[in-house]
């Protein structure tokens, strides 16, 4: 019984260390939700709730799992041409052509509807001049590593054009943020992270376009494009 016991021991010992020393998957990020409002202030993006979506986001996936949906959701702009490349994906050009990102000719119809094809899809963010809106990303194992580095905000009135070049968006960077600002987690892959920003307090009411901008390498930039609301 006690040699049977001690090679048990040995085996999960033996198992822990071959799991701690496999290579960690890479993978790419993309902004899961546009208007997260935390229920914790120490789980601060794991536990609350989403009010506000990318376009043409799907929700009822697991969080952080839309790395294997097809069309997944990281669009990698041309590593040559990332100043030309779409500032959000159409589903077509890139290093990774992502998810359908461009501006229908009516917004709404890139958010839920109670019926049709986008039933299943996010609502649109609706928020004031000067108030605050926090966006959470999973990490893909790249929190706390060198490559974490930093999000972009760009942020601008929208002037009803389908897409804009990725040199039109920015001209309009509104903030950077703390790509490895995370929640503690034992799974680097599907940790939550993100961060805040104030809504300028000089935003007129209308559509403004929100984009979520990460640079995991030189020239290897992943974006995220939402239509945010802003009311009286």
């Amino acid at each position: 019984m006690v040699f049977k016991s001690s090679l048990s021991i040995l085996l999960v010992a033996t198992l822990a260390v071959l799991s701690n020393l496999a290579p960690q998957a890479e993978a790419h990020s993309w902004a899961d939700c546009i208007d997260w409002k935390s229920e914790s202030s120490t789980n601060k993006w794991t536990k609350g709730k989403c009010n506000g979506y990318a376009r043409r986001y799907p929700v009822k996936p697991k969080f952080a799992s839309l790395d294997s949906a097809s069309p997944n959701r990281h669009y990698q702009q041309d590593h040559d041409n990332v100043n030309s490349q779409p500032a959000c994906s159409d589903g077509r050009v890139g290093e990774e052509s992502g998810a359908d990102e461009t501006r229908p000719p009516k917004i709404p119809d890139a958010y839920y509807k109670t019926s049709g094809k986008n039933s299943g899809w996010g609502k649109m963010t609706v928020t004031t001049a000067g108030d605050t809106l926090c966006v959470r990303w999973p990490a893909k194992n790249h929190a706390g590593d060198r490559d974490g580095g930093r999000v972009l905000i760009n942020w601008m009135k929208d002037d009803m054009k389908k897409n804009h070049a990725q040199s039109v968006l920015n001209k309009h960077q509104l903030t950077t943020l703390d790509y490895s600002a995370c929640d503690k987690a034992r799974n680097s892959d599907v940790r939550p992270c993100g961060g805040c920003f104030k809504v300028p307090a000089n935003s007129t009411p209308g559509m403004y376009l929100l984009q979520w901008r990460w640079r995991l390498n030189d020239n290897e930039w992943y974006t995220s494009c939402a239509d945010v609301q802003v009311t009286k």
